[in-house]
């Protein structure tokens, strides 16, 4: 039995899918104006496993992640850089996809951008105002918080302690402090698009409401994101939704803890990150994964130049390990047909764990328990088990421990242009007739059993 914890309830409940085995997943995804970095990784990394277990039990898995590329700090950064809003976002879209790739992390079934979404939008604010639930001042449309009676219920906030920390800013035009906007009339030389209040564009909340729920039903299983969204972000998203279709919005709410970078949470907006593209390259996608993994997905985590090193050792030796195993294996691995008590142990523990809330750490524990047994022994039988549960089992989940003919691919690709620079450098040496070193290179590699062939049609090379 699968367990959430819900943000809506405050507690662990049995996960029941709207439809029986069907499973829709809405998450934030990013707002697009600069590089990811590892705040954004860690939902993103966090959902995309859970997606895959989901898969490993058995359910079909409708998965949306949406693209913010028309917002606030989208039009001031296209400004700074004198571009077009557009070109920007559509830059780092395709450069989230690049970083998202090299993290292993899968696409969406879905991937929708807010500004595909521009007619459906107006038509929900439509309805809102039809509904009584928003109002219009002066080409801007706001929705009515007061008028929505379980306002404050996901983030457990009381309405009148909202009341009083909140203040109209200066130009806003809304009746009350609370009220939020869901359509904005445009400022000069800004993106808009025509509506029936104002030349202007979406407000931020709505954009999710009208994406999700276009895509998945009015009422789907699973919105996911990390917890700095809860307010306002999602409490908005639930007021307009549920205001509109008189129907609960969503099931399950499920929200990742903060990473934090010296003590203070990781975002672009203080400057205070690491791009994720920089880490890959210094750790590599297995540590980061694992980072990421390390720690229970509601909890916060801090990062670290050193954590992201044990991180990187850690997913080595475990590589290392299944590496000798294969190689003890002659490579032929046998997939287990009568499985020992020990290895369906190892699995129910893996599984309850996961059940439990999605809990990633104690289930990773379980993995590194089975490396260390494995290291001491040499049973045949024990080694094919062990190293199916981990490589091909439960690694595709988590995403980690790639099998070892794949990192093979990997390993012959950068050998090849590795020797393509040797070569070139050797062909250097005998255009300007210095055989004497072009055969010592020759030499060289031959002991170490690559021979090189000079063709008609250029050098070829060979391993013994």
């Amino acid at each position: 039995m699968i367990q959430i914890y819900n943000t809506l309830t405050g507690k662990k409940e049995e996960f029941k899918p709207v439809e029986d085995g069907i499973v829709r997943i809405y998450t934030c995804g990013p707002t697009v104006y600069n590089y990811i970095h590892l705040g954004n990784a860690r939902p993103a990394v966090v959902f995309d496993v859970f997606r895959r277990y989901l898969e490993y039990r058995g359910y079909q898995v409708v998965y949306v992640q949406n693209f913010t590329d028309i917002d606030d700090k989208i039009i001031n950064r296209a400004k700074e850089l004198g571009v077009d809003f557009r070109k920007l976002s559509e830059k780092f879209i395709k450069e989230y996809r690049v970083d998202a790739a090299k993290l292993g992390i899968r696409e969406a079934n879905f991937h929708p951008k807010t500004t595909d979404f521009v007619n459906e939008i107006i038509d929900f604010i439509k309805e809102l105002i039809e509904k009584g639930y928003a109002y219009e001042v002066d080409g801007d449309v706001y929705f009515s918080v007061r008028k929505f009676e379980k306002y404050g219920e996901l983030s457990h906030r009381n309405i009148d302690e909202l009341i009083a920390g909140a203040r109209i800013e200066p130009g806003e035009k809304k009746k009350d402090p609370l009220d939020f906007a869901l359509w904005k009339s445009a400022k000069p030389d800004e993106p808009h698009w025509e509506s029936p209040w104002s030349s202007g564009r979406p407000g931020w909340h709505i954009e999710c409401s009208v994406m999700s729920t276009k895509i998945l039903g009015k009422t789907f299983d699973i919105h996911a994101g990390g917890n700095d969204l809860i307010f306002p972000h999602h409490e908005n998203e639930k007021a307009q939704t549920e205001a509109l279709t008189g129907k609960p919005f969503v099931k399950y709410w499920m929200h990742n803890g903060m990473i934090n970078f010296k003590g203070m949470k990781m975002s672009k907006s203080t400057g205070n990150f690491v791009i994720l593209r920089e880490s890959l390259k210094a750790f590599g996608k297995d540590a980061i994964r694992y980072f990421l993994l390390s720690k229970h997905y509601r909890s916060p985590i801090d990062a670290s130049v050193e954590l992201l090193e044990e991180a990187k050792k850690a997913t080595q030796r475990v590589n290392e390990a299944l590496d000798r195993i294969y190689r003890t294996l002659n490579k032929e691995l046998i997939i287990p047909k009568n499985e020992s008590l020990w290895v369906k142990e190892k699995r129910s523990q893996i599984i309850e764990a996961l059940d439990d809330d999605f809990n990633t750490p104690k289930a990773l524990g379980v993995i590194f328990d089975t490396i260390r047994e494995l290291n001491s022994t040499d049973d045949r039988d024990v080694l094919e088990e062990g190293y199916y549960l981990i490589r091909e089992e439960f690694g595709p989940i988590f995403g980690l421990f790639e099998a070892q003919q794949e990192q093979e691919n990997v390993s012959t690709q950068k050998l090849d242009e590795v020797l393509r620079i040797i070569i070139n450098i050797r062909n250097e040496f005998r255009k300007n007739k210095d055989f004497a070193t072009a055969d010592r290179i020759r030499d060289e590699l031959s002991n170490i059993g690559i021979n090189l062939k000079d063709t008609p049609n250029g050098t070829e090379w060979s391993m013994n």
